[in-house]
């Protein structure tokens, strides 16, 4: 059993960063920053034979309600039930941005690292610095597979934005490839989100933040280094649907999403789910459908993805008059 970590060896963990625990599971953090000596994240990776097997919502959840009950974890100030580790119980800490400097140096890399290394390049020919660069998802924890996606995670906002735009010009310099028809309808279907396919397809092709390299599909994502303590406790009131225009999309990218809205007595939507993640753009109406919560500090808000499924929960841009 591996030793657990040293108060020295804790390091700022960071939404997209893997913790693995001396039980051997692997968990997502979902949430930047520590909330009461715990690590907000969710389940994902068991041990089974001595491999990495990646569970679903339902079954992380009944795994650690029947085995691991330690890790569930009631959070006052979201007013919600959520997976949690707490930091002495952490054996080791997956970093994205320690990840691609390990598999970037690799003498020998799989397939899939290798298209890794390759797009990693092309970003940097054009003028990225990999600095602020890491890689999550299944290879973060060696646990790929031949069908894997490339997770890339920026952590400078600026650095995000122009590997957007790197990508729109590799796919108009045929160096990468933009999604297919079936490849959208793969991504729509593993969504499962409350958009028709249409609706789906018209928001995501407009994001540059999914690319085709050698076939294999590329996720950008943006995380903020900034942790700002919210001292805000939140109660969840009712659902929600709403039209109103958004005044300030700026942080549509970040995790979670954020925008600033006009609408009565509600200031804000916050978008936990990446279905959604630069949605919409400032002066575009949006249609929320989500749920309405209200902060000690009296400021209500909607939240869209208040479970990991987001069911019956979204963000869609629409006309004016609806």
């Amino acid at each position: 059993m591996r030793q657990r970590l040293h108060e020295s060896q804790e390091k700022l963990f960071l939404a997209k960063d893997f913790i693995e625990t001396v039980e051997g599971l692997v968990f997502a953090v979902v949430e930047s920053g520590i909330e009461q000596g715990k690590i907000l994240c969710f389940l994902r990776y068991i041990k089974n034979n001595q491999q990495w097997k990646k569970v679903d919502t339902t079954v992380a959840n009944q795994i650690l309600s029947k085995t691991y009950p330690h890790y569930l974890h009631y959070s006052a100030n979201k007013d919600a039930y959520l997976h949690a580790v707490p930091t002495g119980l952490v054996t080791q800490h997956h970093q994205p941005r320690s990840k691609l400097k390990e598999l970037y140096n690799k003498q020998r890399p799989d397939p899939i690292e290798n298209d890794l290394i390759l797009l990693c390049k092309l970003l940097q020919r054009e003028g990225l610095d990999l600095d602020g660069v890491g890689v999550t998802g299944s290879i973060l924890i060696a646990a790929q597979h031949i069908d894997s996606d490339i997770d890339l995670v920026f952590y400078c906002r600026e650095t995000f934005h122009l590997a957007r735009r790197i990508c729109s010009q590799l796919i108009q310099q045929g160096e990468c490839v933009a999604l297919s028809k079936n490849d959208w309808q793969t991504s729509y279907l593993r969504r499962n989100c409350d958009l028709t396919m249409d609706e789906y397809c018209w928001h995501e092709q407009r994001k540059f933040n999914k690319v085709l390299i050698n076939k294999r599909k590329v996720d950008l994502s943006f995380i903020s280094h900034a942790i700002e303590d919210d001292v805000n406790q939140y109660k969840k009131l009712e659902s929600i649907t709403i039209v109103a225009q958004v005044s300030d999309a700026s942080l549509a990218f970040d995790y979670p999403s954020l925008y600033t809205i006009i609408y009565p007595n509600i200031n804000t939507v916050v978008c936990y789910t990446a279905t959604y993640t630069g949605q919409a753009k400032a002066g575009e109406w949006i249609k929320v459908a989500g749920l309405l919560e209200q902060g000690s500090d009296g400021d209500k808000r909607i939240v869209v993805g208040s479970t990991r499924e987001a069911e019956d929960e979204y963000i869609k841009v629409v006309d004016e008059q609806l």
